[in-house]
């Protein structure tokens, strides 16, 4: 499940109407011009304070906020060891998320788990994603996002011992990190439009994964005090030149992340681990032009064997 304040309570997740009311409360407490020094030590307390007692797992893209909570974690002191997963088909190149976290483990000298998958690995991979996550009103390219990311945790998982894991999850929305937020006319308006939208595309999915896996995700950039710190920014320092998400990579450079890693221009997550390459390849296999064909033909048969 998702420990976040304000998303699950007593085991279940909240409706979303009560997620929507508590990010509107919070909006009317982010008033006045907000600090970088505050925004940084809100983020280095939100990682600390979450750290288990127990020994626990980070899924490490090599992207600025899997890199930043691990550098934290790291100089916690804290017993944890990072994963990373990975699609290659023959003829392709290792996976753009891979290669990083490669690269930043080594630089850190974290205790690191990589998997590479091939394409007869990656489709049971699919299928248990297809499998959790609940069934689409219709299989649009939300829904194959949603698998996408979904497989990218089970595969993360499924070499993994642990059952915490660490996620940088709300990153993109309280620190501008997509291309709606260039194009907005109000940049944090649309970040705050975009929490508010947080419930239905993400917690569901991830709230669902994590129950099915018997797994916790912890996700410390949306802390409540991170929320208010990072809303207070101005949005010309959260998107600066060809940088979005800026006043996060300076924060994480300054805590000590190198230049390179903090400011990695870096894809979603079924994009950069080429989950997604995988999903178009098997599709191919059977003779399909389109993802969401593919997906189709897998529900259909998820429903064949459930009713068998």
């Amino acid at each position: 499940m998702v420990e976040l304040a304000g998303v699950v309570h007593n085991g279940n997740i909240i409706p979303e109407s009560a997620w929507i009311a508590y990010i509107n409360a919070l909006e009317k407490q982010a008033v006045g011009k907000g600090s970088k020094e505050a925004l940084k030590q809100s983020i280095v307390e939100a990682v600390k304070r979450r750290i288990p007692k127990q020994h626990f797992g980070i899924f490490l893209s090599g992207g600025v906020d899997s890199s930043l909570i691990t550098l934290l974690c790291k100089q916690a002191k804290a017993d944890f060891t990072c994963y990373s997963v990975g699609f290659r088909a023959e003829g392709m190149n290792d996976a753009p998320d891979l290669i990083a976290a490669r690269k930043i483990a080594k630089y850190l000298g974290i205790k690191f788990v990589e998997k590479t998958f091939s394409l007869e690995e990656a489709e049971p991979i699919i299928k248990e994603a297809i499998r959790i996550l609940q069934r689409p009103k219709e299989i649009d390219a939300d829904y194959v996002v949603k698998v996408g990311v979904a497989s990218v945790v089970v595969a993360a998982n499924s070499i993994a011992k642990d059952t915490i894991f660490f996620s940088g999850l709300g990153s993109e929305e309280i620190f501008a990190g997509y291309e709606r937020h260039v194009k907005a006319t109000d940049i944090n308006v649309e970040c705050w439009n975009g929490l508010r939208k947080m419930w239905q595309r993400d917690f569901v999915r991830d709230f669902t994964v994590g129950k099915a896996l018997n797994i916790t995700l912890l996700t410390p950039l949306l802390d409540e005090k991170v929320i208010l710190e990072a809303m207070k920014i101005p949005g010309e320092q959260k998107i600066v030149g060809e940088h979005k998400k800026a006043i996060l990579r300076e924060i994480a450079e300054e805590l000590g992340l190198p230049h390179d890693v903090a400011w990695r221009k870096k894809q979603g997550a079924q994009y950069g681990s080429r989950f997604d390459k995988a999903l178009d390849k098997l599709a191919a296999k059977r003779r399909m032009k389109y993802k969401k064909e593919y997906l189709t033909y897998l529900l259909a048969e998820r429903e064949h064997v459930e009713h068998v």
